[in-house]
């Protein structure tokens, strides 16, 4: 959701007289006072920006859609209307590499720094592209800044020991898109938390629909391994599932094949560089801070499509008097 000022649907009578300009209508100097202070229209306009993924049968992206050819859905309501719609071709990537170091994660750390740190080795152009990397336990931990060198982010990820303790998952997320990706312009690169943990969450003080918003709110996906073990908890596996749900990423096996799991690291940045982006005026927005579930309906010519699942609506502040 963005708020912003626009010159659309003005009077007539002002159109003609002014300039509208970044969002501002500049008064003809005619219509400016004799002390020359300048007046401006500022009209608030209610838009919402979704950013998806479309894949073919074979994985491969589909870069030739039409807006005409898909059908969204906000509340189950069409949109009142479509403000852009656009091919993002070969986006710079921003990843958060983030590793759970607590107590229950002890068995699998060597295997997820392995990943981690193939996803920078392999994947990581030091040209367009940079990466932080993160430790949690009970408390988080910055180990390497925003980088594009790819050693100095894998020392990192080989330095973030284990070390016994609770979890504070979702406060970790949080931390990670608001204090981490809320620095970016993230309309302009594809934006992912590469995420190690089992989802057990026994210490955040903040919930995983918190979680899920800040990482909504910076255009966010995150995407995991599932560590799959006979001691693995239920309610972990659906959690990791729930926030790769909301924020449009997803999920792989943590067992698969050094070439299957390469294929699963493509897959992601094939996901994150070819993108659409799609601005639109919902039907009905009320300002009361609910949830509007998305829904994109693609062609049958196209096999997936990976986005976040909705947003939270503004909510405005009660009046005092």
């Amino acid at each position: 959701m963005r708020s912003g000022y626009a010159c659309r649907n003005m009077p007539q009578h002002l159109a003609i007289s002014g300039l509208c300009l970044g969002g501002l209508l500049l008064l003809h100097p005619y219509l400016q006072s004799q002390n020359s202070r300048t007046y401006d229209l500022k009209v608030a306009v209610d838009e919402v920006e979704i950013t998806f993924h479309a894949g073919d049968i074979h994985g491969l992206p589909v870069s030739d859609l039409r807006q005409d050819e898909v059908r969204l859905l906000d509340n189950e309501r069409p949109p009142r209307r479509i403000v852009l719609f656009e091919l993002l071709r070969d986006l710079p990537i921003r990843a958060g590499i983030m590793l759970d170091t607590s107590a229950s994660m002890d068995q699998h750390h060597q295997a997820n720094q392995a990943i981690a740190s193939a996803y920078i080795q392999h994947f990581l152009n030091p040209r367009t592209d940079s990466a932080f990397v993160m430790s949690f336990g009970q408390r988080f931990q910055v180990r390497e800044p925003w980088s594009n060198h790819q050693d100095a982010l894998t020392a990192a990820i080989q330095k973030s020991g284990f070390l016994p303790s609770t979890t504070a998952l979702f406060d970790a997320i949080y931390a990670a898109c608001r204090y981490q990706f809320g620095k970016l312009d993230h309309a302009s690169s594809g934006n992912f938390i590469l995420l190690f943990t089992d989802g057990e969450d026994d210490a955040s003080f903040l919930s995983l629909e918190d979680a899920a918003n800040m990482c909504q709110h910076t255009n966010t996906a995150i995407y995991t391994f599932r560590q799959d073990d006979q001691h693995g908890d239920p309610e972990g596996l659906r959690t990791i599932a729930r926030l790769a749900s909301l924020t449009g990423g997803h999920v792989f096996p943590a067992d698969d094949s050094p070439q299957e799991m390469e294929e699963d690291l493509k897959i992601i940045q094939a996901n994150l560089r070819n993108q659409y982006r799609l601005v639109y005026n919902p039907a009905d927005l009320k300002r009361d801070g609910a949830f509007h579930r998305i829904v994109l309906l693609p062609p049958d010519r196209v096999a997936t499509v990976q986005t976040r699942s909705g947003y939270y609506a503004p909510k405005d502040k009660p009046v005092t008097r």
